[in-house]
């Protein structure tokens, strides 16, 4: 199956491309729904995150408090590194079984990040949401409420614009309004199309 990797720095409207091509019909799967269902209560993710990191990233009712995961994430590059090394393989052999329920012709596996976790292998083409840094600071603090100080931190640890647009098969410029997306995700949905059928 052709899997397209779509990727994008925080606030570059990854959710708003998926939802696009979801409408057309494509398959998709988002790494953090994933990432969110390996860490559920009882599950061997969340087991192995409290034996690495304590009990402090819990909250009361023992889910995983994730505003103090990342904060010691986006605080400490060792401290993500190890989370990584945990759960990864745990999210990639789930994104696997997905995929093996698939019956479309190609899919989209939406992976913020792609190029930062060397993953580019797991796909056949990545195709980056992109727009300026400005852009992802007013987006990212108008939809998650965070400080800027926090978005910095993210930004920081994530690839810069250049090292995403150069590992990039395909663009979607979002730097303007959303009204120009839907003509952007559908001329590539027709080329996906005929690339898939000529597998």
């Amino acid at each position: 199956m052709l899997t397209i990797g779509l990727t994008g720095g925080i606030g570059s409207g990854k959710s708003t491309v998926s939802r696009l091509f979801e409408d057309r019909g494509a398959a998709v799967i988002d790494s953090d729904i994933i990432a969110r269902r390996v860490v559920e209560p009882g599950s061997p993710g969340l087991t192995a995150l409290v034996e690495t990191f304590g009990t402090q990233i819990l909250k009361d009712d023992g889910t995983l408090d994730r505003a103090a995961m990342r904060d010691m994430v986006f605080r400490n590059s060792q401290t993500r590194h190890r989370l990584e090394s945990l759960l990864h393989p745990m999210i990639w052999d789930a994104i696997e079984q997905e995929k093996s329920k698939i019956a479309t012709p190609y899919c989209v596996l939406v992976v913020p990040l792609l190029v930062e976790s060397g993953a580019q292998g797991r796909v056949d083409r990545i195709l980056l949401v992109d727009c300026s840094v400005p852009s992802q600071r007013e987006r990212a603090g108008r939809r998650d409420g965070v400080s800027p100080q926090q978005i910095q931190a993210i930004l920081d640890a994530q690839a810069t614009r250049e090292q995403r647009l150069a590992a990039a098969d395909d663009i979607i410029d979002n730097e303007k309004s959303v009204d120009t997306l839907p003509a952007q995700v559908e001329a590539l949905h027709q080329r996906y199309l005929r690339m898939a059928t000529a597998c």
